[in-house]
């Protein structure tokens, strides 16, 4: 018999270690394909010849296409399950990539990537709500804190994506090769890794067996969290760290191409460098959390994150560019996992409330950019990355919000 336990035992460790890699792959390869799209960026404005109101708007396709795909993200977690629902969203985060390396370099025309951008966004949009979900979930089984190191491997993908989109500038290959040969690899990896996510009742994993309409309750129950207040406030913290994020993501390059005149090679660089910042904030931030709570952590990311921001700015030579891009890149890497985390310590309710911090963080990630791209037109580039000065300070203030709820009690 204690043979027989010792080997249920392995392999129920063995089945949520593969469940926690499959998550952190998946985490990975979005942010590969997120920042292999933002890293040619310049490329594509130069091959499109756009200015910097129609890059906004060209931008917003993402955004569109993302905020659907939040939207939509409870729905189809409720009507096919955890599996079914990621392998379609990053499927057609594929077709977009493909999409839009076409409309670039083969047929080169704006709204034709402006559509791809939207699909792309709707399948990225959807993927990330879900990830965080069942992030959340792994991270309750395993019993440690794992959304920081999960939000890392997003990072480093990212950096991966960067410097993928770096290289592929300086040997001038394609943005339709260079995407088409992303789009492979995350889709397969995607695939390959949803297999070892384990069916779910709350998820609807086993939709099939159940009784018509019982998706449908699932998802009525997911829209009452949207009534707690200190919830919502953990929205505001992930809302101004994630639009510092996002900001980034989709101008740095740029800002640091025509704000501080680097060449568009270097300004992949110094995108890499922010993504490189966000993975080491998130590396170590499990045992910083541990060792200060996540209230300490957030105030003072919030103070390092604005610090970066303007020396960043106001930058008179190149080396505090970068010293500004690490400190930005810094204090914006918690805010988003530490959100989830907060958001999943109910355990009563812990996917839904999971998924509506989500859709707050990702409405700031792809919607925000655009509107940075409409005011740099007016203000110029670096002076538009004032706003987000305002929306870190809001983040900082709202982070006793994310003290752990047994503290509360207290």
């Amino acid at each position: 018999m204690s043979s027989s336990a010792s080997l249920t035992q392995s392999r129920d460790r063995l089945a949520l270690l593969q469940w926690r890699n499959a998550v952190f792959a998946t985490f990975f390869v979005s942010g590969l394909g997120l920042a292999s799209w933002m890293s040619r960026i310049p490329a594509v404005r130069d091959s499109l010849g756009l200015d910097k109101t129609q890059v906004g708007l060209l931008i917003f396709g993402l955004s569109a296409g993302s905020v659907i795909g939040l939207v939509l993200a409870a729905w189809l977690l409720a009507r096919l399950g955890a599996r079914r629902a990621m392998t379609l969203s990053m499927s057609l985060a594929a077709v977009g990539l493909v999409l839009m390396g076409t409309g670039v370099s083969l047929f080169p025309s704006a709204p034709f990537v402006f559509c791809a951008l939207a699909i792309f966004g709707f399948g990225v949009g959807s993927l990330d709500v879900m990830m965080n979900v069942e992030g959340a979930a792994a991270e309750r089984e395993v019993g440690k804190t794992l959304m920081p190191l999960m939000h890392a491997c997003f990072s480093l993908g990212t950096v991966v994506g960067a410097l993928g989109g770096a290289a592929a500038s300086v040997l001038q290959i394609s943005v339709f090769w260079h995407l088409l040969l992303i789009a492979v690899l995350v889709l397969g990896t995607v695939v390959a890794a949803v297999r070892f996510l384990p069916l779910r009742h709350e998820l609807g994993d086993d939709a099939p067996a159940e009784p018509a309409g019982s998706w449908r309750e699932r998802l009525a129950q997911n829209l009452t969290v949207w009534r707690d207040r200190t919830l919502l406030l953990i929205g505001v913290i992930v809302l101004g760290m994630t639009f510092a994020e996002g900001s980034a993501n989709d101008w740095l390059a740029l800002a640091a191409v025509d704000g501080h005149g680097f060449s568009n090679a270097s300004g992949a660089i110094v995108f890499g460098v922010f993504v490189a910042a966000m993975t080491v904030g998130r590396v170590l931030g499990g045992p910083v959390l541990d060792r200060f709570g996540r209230v300490a952590v957030l105030r003072a990311s919030a103070v390092v994150g604005i610090v970066g921001l303007v020396v960043f700015i106001l930058a008179p030579v190149t080396w505090l560019v970068y010293l500004g891009v690490i400190l930005w890149g810094l204090g914006a890497s918690l805010g988003f996992p530490v959100g989830m985390s907060a958001a999943a310590d109910d355990a009563r309710n812990a996917a839904a409330r999971v998924s509506a911090v989500a859709m707050i963080g990702y409405f700031a990630f792809l919607v925000g950019p655009p509107v940075l791209g409409l005011l740099a037109e007016s203000w110029g580039i670096l002076n538009a990355l004032y706003v987000i000065l305002a929306l870190m300070v809001l983040a900082g203030l709202a982070a006793p919000a994310a003290r752990p709820r047994a503290s509360v009690s207290r």
